[in-house]
This record gives structure tokens, C-alpha cells and sequence, in this order.
């Protein structure tokens, strides 16, 4: 019988590849494949579910709502379920972190949120040039492509990609250089030839750039620098916010207030779509459909963004979980990552992992992850690195187990790669 994700999907598909099941349940931080073999999921849907999967707190609601004939598909028009979502959103939110921030929804992806941060800081600058950084990654549409600095992802935009440039991330050089020497003083210099660009964007935790994390002093320094040359700061939270780094937005560590915030991925809790692009009033300028999208209206998604919003973040009994549940996983990737010589932890809050030095053995490790039930991915532009993504609410003894899995599967692509270099 032929297998028709081969036969008809096309061959841009890539997860499928490295977990060749078919996936019919799935609860918490588990998945089931069709066969009845259950796997512990600390991948989280790339980080669409923080709060694992068909959570119970989630789908009661999400039911209730399509059982009882209310509107699913609605644009931008007012709905109770929006409304309560933006209620909610600005008393547990944005109320107790003293963020004074309007709320556009721009479309249902991470991209979605990028592109419209993009194009409104270029509209309230009336400058054209972003600048992003070293081993960025932002969305697959041309504009976010055009801020991110994967070349296999950018070749796939088939044109060039301009009005941007890359610039050093945090520690791209040794921890100790001067990062922003070099914009500070084309900055200051009218002789650089550097135009002013209209923002810089900034992962806090780059996910797809090898889980590094910009220490809280670089991120209060780059916020210094670019209000100091009216140069907008935009944070792209998209998968290192909504509590995957220890609180909600990924940034409130570093004590920084972005002027355009891009949220998406695990916002409606439930892993349906939806996004956000959050800014402070003064930028607000858009004229009405001056940026639209059909499916900004999700209001399943609000649904369950309320209920998650109400569940987990009305107090901070949630937050002060989740500090022991990373303090345990940090614990055990410095364990396993001692046991490896050369091998390090990388990342934040439960969006880290483990680099090794041996470029072949992060793709190894997750195969053999894999293969004793643990779906984990790699991350970085050599795949050097193993990622870890379990769910926030991910259990002691998942935490416990899915560690040891890993540990084990560290140890034997170690002793494979060292065999094969013998």
C-alpha cells in the first residue's frame, strides 16, 4: 500500500521525516502513535503548547463555545469572545507589568506578527532599513526572511532580500567585546555612510539559532542605545514568550520595555492560530485596513487564550511552578552536558539544550532520542544542538523520565560518533 504523505505531500515537509509515525492522540505531554506507542513530547509543537496537549482546562471551554452556535470566523469584528480575551489579557497581562501597550491582531502566525511589526515601524519612522541579528530567525514570509540569518531559510525566498542588515548578537564574538561598539559609532558618526535604520529586532532566546540567550545586561544596554537614537526596539516573543522562559514575556527579566512586542505560537494556548503585535499608543498610526489578513477573527483561539490566561497567569502560584520545573531541567542538562567533553547548556527557562562540539552528534542524539520514545529536535545552523521544549506544565516524573531518555541517548551517540572517528 503506498504511503500517501510520500506519494502526494510535498517534499518540503520536514518533522515527518524525523519522527516516520503517524500521530492519532495525544494528551498533556504525550502523543500516541497509531501503532499505540506513546512518546513524551518535549517538543511542544515548536512551542504552540506550553500547555500540552487537549489540556483539559482548555477544551472544556473550546467545546462549550463551538457546541453553542457562537460566531468561529469573524474578521475584525466584535465578538464577546474577543472582548473577553482583550479584558483578560489587559487585567493579567498588561496591568501588573505596567505595560501600556494597544493590541493589533495582525494574522494567525508568527510571521503574521513580524511582517506587521516590520511595516509599522517603518511607517511611524518613515526609515526603511531593519536591522537583526547573527543567527536570527523570524518567519518565512519575504519581510521576516529579510531579518533572519538562516541561508537555507533565505534561498528559499528566490529574490534578494534588502533593506536589512545583521549585526552581532551576544556573544557572537567571545562574551567580552564591546557588541555595540561598531553601531554605536555609526551612529554618532554623520560620516558613516550608515543610514538611521527604523528599528532593530531581537530574539531575548534565539530558538532556531542555537538556543542562545542574550545575558539581561545586552538587552538593557541595546534598549539604552536605541532610545537614545529614536531607533524603535522590537522583541520577537513568538516562541520564548508567553511563559516559556520563567514568566510571561521573555524580556521582563532584563527590566525592558520593547516598543513593538511580536507574540504568536502558544498565545491561544491550545495550539490553534493566532498572533499579536503589541506597541506602545503613540505608535498606532495605522489608517483603518491599512494592514489586514482574513483569519484575524479566531475565536476558538481567544476561547482558549482567555481560559489559559485565567488558569495560569491570574496569580503567580503558575510562575513560582515553573521556577522549580526549570531549576530541575537545567539541573539535568548540566548533568548530562558534564558527562560530554566539550559539550555545554545553552538557552533559558525550558527553551535550552545541549551544544557539543561534535557537529554530527545533536542529529544523532534526537534519532536515538526518538527511537526510546522522546521526540526532541535540533537547533543552530549545524544542527549543533539538542533542544529541549517540554510543556510548562509538564510533571516531575515526565521531567525525570524524559531526561533520562536523553541522557541515555546522549551517551550512545557519543559512543557511536567516537567508534566512527576511530
Amino acid at each position: 500500500m503506498s504511503n500517501i504523505f510520500e506519494t502526494l505531500e510535498s517534499e518540503v515537509r520536514t518533522y515527518s521525516r524525523s519522527w516516520p509515525v503517524v500521530f492519532t492522540h495525544a494528551s498533556g505531554a504525550t502523543q500516541t502513535d497509531e501503532n499505540g506507542r506513546e512518546y513524551l513530547d518535549f517538543f511542544s509543537g515548536a512551542g504552540a503548547l506550553n500547555y500540552g496537549h487537549n489540556n483539559p482546562v482548555l477544551t472544556a471551554p473550546l467545546l462549550e463555545y463551538l457546541a453553542s452556535g457562537a460566531v468561529v470566523h469573524s474578521l475584525d469584528m466584535m465578538t464577546p469572545a474577543k472582548r473577553e480575551f482583550l479584558e483578560t489579557f489587559q487585567e493579567l497581562i498588561l496591568k501588573p507589568r505596567h505595560l501600556d501597550y494597544k493590541v493589533m491582531f495582525p494574522g494567525p502566525t508568527g510571521t503574521n506578527t513580524v511582517e506587521a511589526a516590520l511595516k509599522l515601524a517603518r511607517k511611524v519612522t518613515g526609515r526603511q532599513h531593519i536591522l537583526s541579528f547573527t543567527n536570527a530567525f523570524h518567519g518565512m514570509t519575504l519581510g521576516a526572511l529579510s531579518v533572519t540569518g538562516n541561508s537555507l531559510k533565505r534561498k528559499g525566498a528566490g529574490i534578494p532580500l534588502t533593506n536589512s542588515s545583521k549585526i552581532p548578537y551576544d556573544d557572537y564574538f567571545d562574551g567580552t567585546t564591546a557588541d555595540f561598539m561598531w553601531l554605536e559609532r555609526i551612529l554618532d558618526d554623520s560620516g558613516s555612510g550608515v543610514d538611521k535604520p527604523a528599528a532593530v529586532i531581537v530574539e531575548t532566546v534565539q530558538g532556531e539559532g542555537g538556543l542562545r540567550a542574550a545575558r539581561t545586561e545586552w538587552l538593557r544596554s541595546l534598549s539604552a542605545l536605541l532610545k537614545r537614537h529614536e531607533i524603535l526596539l522590537i522583541v520577537d516573543d513568538v516562541q520564548a514568550g508567553c511563559g516559556r522562559t520563567g514568566t510571561f514575556f521573555s524580556f521582563e527579566e532584563a527590566g525592558i520595555e520593547p516598543d513593538i512586542v511580536c507574540v504568536s505560537k502558544s498565545i491561544s494556548g491550545y495550539g490553534l492560530p493566532m498572533a499579536l503585535t503589541l506597541f506602545h499608543p503613540e505608535l498606532d498610526v495605522w489608517e483603518p485596513g491599512e494592514h489586514n489578513g482574513t483569519f484575524r477573527g479566531n475565536n476558538p483561539a481567544f476561547v482558549t487564550a482567555t481560559a489559559a490566561l485565567r488558569a495560569y497567569w491570574a496569580d503567580d502560584k503558575f510562575e513560582k511552578q515553573l521556577a522549580g520545573t526549570i531549576a530541575t531541567l537545567h539541573t539535568g542538562l548540566e548533568k548530562i552536558a558534564g558527562s560530554v567533553e566539550g559539550a555545554g547548556v545553552r538557552g533559558r527557562g525550558l527553551l535550552a539544550g545541549v551544544i557539543f562540539k561534535d557537529l554530527e552528534i545533536a542529529s544523532k542524539v534526537a534519532a536515538e532520542a526518538f527511537a526510546n520514545g522522546l521526540l526532541v529536535e535540533t537547533s543552530g545552523p549545524e544542527d549543533e544542538v539538542v533542544k529541549i521544549m517540554p510543556p510548562l506544565n509538564v510533571t516531575d516524573e515526565q521531567l525525570a523520565r524524559g531526561l533520562e531518555i536523553l541522557a541515555a541517548a546522549v551517551r550512545t551517540a557519543v559512543e557511536s560518533s567516537t567508534l566512527a572517528h576511530a
